[in-house]
């Protein structure tokens, strides 16, 4: 199992409870894909310094955890179609 490092920016105009809904919906892919959360951050609503895809910030969630390498293409296939996402990265 390989160490990863995921990070998410949620569009500004999401609510509270939906914020909690995609963090959720993303620690249970990994959870039931054979992986282990070590650690969720939610860094907060960050202002960007050049908007990103007409938004001016954002709402940032990084994930700290341990899995194969399928359950992170599950997890970025899923990413690339959420309208909630503005942008994510994972590194190695």
């Amino acid at each position: 199992m390989n160490c990863y490092e995921h990070t998410l920016i949620i569009k500004q105009d999401t609510s509270e409870k939906q914020q909690e809904d995609v963090v959720k919906k993303y620690e249970d892919i990994i959870s039931k894909n054979s992986g282990k959360l070590i650690k969720t951050e939610k860094w907060g609503s960050i202002i960007f310094s050049n908007p990103l895809k007409k938004n001016k910030k954002g709402f940032y969630v990084h994930f700290k955890f341990e899995s194969s390498g399928d359950v992170i293409k599950k997890l970025e296939d899923l990413e690339r179609i959420d309208n909630q996402l503005l942008r994510f990265l994972t590194v190695k």
